[in-house]
């Protein structure tokens, strides 16, 4: 069996190419089932957010195994795999763990140290155990994985002050705004007329963002208004109209900035949209929605600047080098903690052996305890035959408590090997799937 993980994330592709193998939550146990389909995949689990899909598995054989993952993510791209694969990176193993837990502590994020990356981890370990896509290793490895992300915002200064995609994005928008003043620096919102379109857990950040740097008010757009005023109803100091999606046209042509985080699979806001309007000013448009919101002919129309996430990079630089410092102390801890999970794996070399173990021993003590019972005549009662039941049970597991716990314990593979190369020669345990 083989740990692995493929996927793409900011670091390796363009939101363009990551739009196209974004997967909704409604859509995962069908993702997840198409994965599993192929008898090479024996686990899986899907992460996927606005800047990266990652895709973890435990494959039978390494080879094959990979061939399945990349026909699945050609299919949900419906990009040719030879087009796809310089975006792609792949980690096996020891790798692959280590690559888990620094996403999970976010330290592989675009925004170092941004805490909504465990919340989606998290989910995906939801998903996993939901949708019955993941056994027994993955199950532990998410599992170690959301405790060290817990563990290292605990134990480590990386979550203090830390920002999100979202505090990031509003300080894009602060520093365009300044930007068209003539200023190189991060102004007050306060003058802006500010929409968020979409009511989702980016867009509470927004709003806690907005509220922060000055903004005196905000149209919250939701294609349900309910839970617009439900989210609005969380910032009593912040003024919130909630208004449905289809006063979208209002708010562009009233609004001078508009932030964008719905789940919408295709564009909201297109050039023809924006050409029919009747702005009254320069519109500023950021959208954090991946797949993205605002589609990029917009770029180039007059009185309007677009960005997206891959656009945050400019305000994330200004923080990222003093968190880098924090971030080390991170490493240690993600260390121990991948330690602990490979010791964990390379215990699981002597299951087969503990198991042919504990079944021959199982044998020889039904056999030994019918002969007992039998010479002891029917008059035997229930009770008595319980007691030598338990007692029976109870000596097998002394006897193998030992030999299982010296064999589980860390150590040097080849020392392990030894130990349990000797237990089969003296127990004569022989394999009873020697071809799987």
């Amino acid at each position: 069996m083989h740990i692995t993980v493929v996927g793409l994330s900011h670091n390796t592709a363009p939101v363009e190419i990551r739009e196209r193998l974004s997967i909704a939550e409604h859509t995962m146990e069908v993702s997840l089932q198409r994965l599993r389909a192929d008898d090479q995949v024996l686990e899986a689990s899907i992460l996927s957010t606005c800047n990266r899909l990652e895709i973890y598995t435990l494959l039978r054989h390494p080879e094959q195994g990979l061939t399945a993952v990349g026909t699945f993510l050609s299919e949900q791209s419906g990009l040719d795999l030879v087009e796809l694969t310089p975006h792609l990176f792949t980690y096996h193993h020891e790798e692959a763990v280590a690559h888990l837990l620094r996403v999970a502590a976010g330290l592989d994020s675009l925004v170092l140290g941004e805490g909504q990356i465990l919340s989606q981890v998290k989910k995906m370990f939801r998903l996993g155990q939901e949708h019955r896509s993941i056994g027994p290793i993955l199950n532990r490895l998410l599992n170690q994985a959301v405790s060290t992300g817990k563990r290292v915002r605990t134990e480590t200064n990386l979550g203090t002050g830390a920002v999100s995609i979202s505090s990031a994005a509003v300080e894009l928008a602060q520093l365009k705004v300044g930007q068209g003043r003539g200023l190189d620096e991060l102004v007050s919102l306060d003058q802006e007329q500010v929409a968020v379109v979409g009511a989702g857990r980016m867009s509470r950040l927004l709003l806690q963002h907005l509220g922060s740097k000055g903004c005196r008010g905000v149209v919250l757009l939701n294609r349900t208004v309910e839970r617009a005023e439900l989210l609005a109803a969380d910032f009593p100091d912040l003024p919130v109209q909630c208004r449905p999606l289809n006063e979208l046209d209002h708010c562009l042509s009233t609004c001078s900035l508009v932030f964008t985080s719905t789940a919408a699979e295709d564009p909201i806001i297109d050039a023809e949209r924006l050409n029919r309007l009747n702005r009254r000013s320069s519109l500023l448009l950021i959208d954090i929605g991946v797949p993205r919101n605002i589609s990029s002919d917009v770029q180039g129309i007059d009185g309007v600047g677009a960005f997206d996430v891959d656009d945050l990079q400019e305000v994330v630089a200004r923080n990222q080098e003093a968190r880098r410092e924090i971030a080390a102390e991170a490493e240690g801890l993600l260390e121990e903690e991948s330690r602990q999970f490979l010791e964990w794996w390379d215990g699981l070399e002597a299951v087969p052996v503990v198991n042919r173990m504990r079944r021959q021993l199982e044998d020889i003590r039904e056999q030994e305890l019918q002969k007992a019972l039998s010479r002891m005549g029917p008059d035997l009662s229930a009770r008595d035959r319980k007691v030598m039941e338990a007692l029976s049970k109870g000596i097998i597991n002394k006897i193998l408590h030992t030999p299982v716990t010296n064999l589980r314990a860390p150590q040097p593979r080849q020392q392990r090997h030894v130990a349990m190369g000797v237990l089969e020669r003296l127990f004569e345990l022989r394999d009873e799937n020697p071809d799987s």
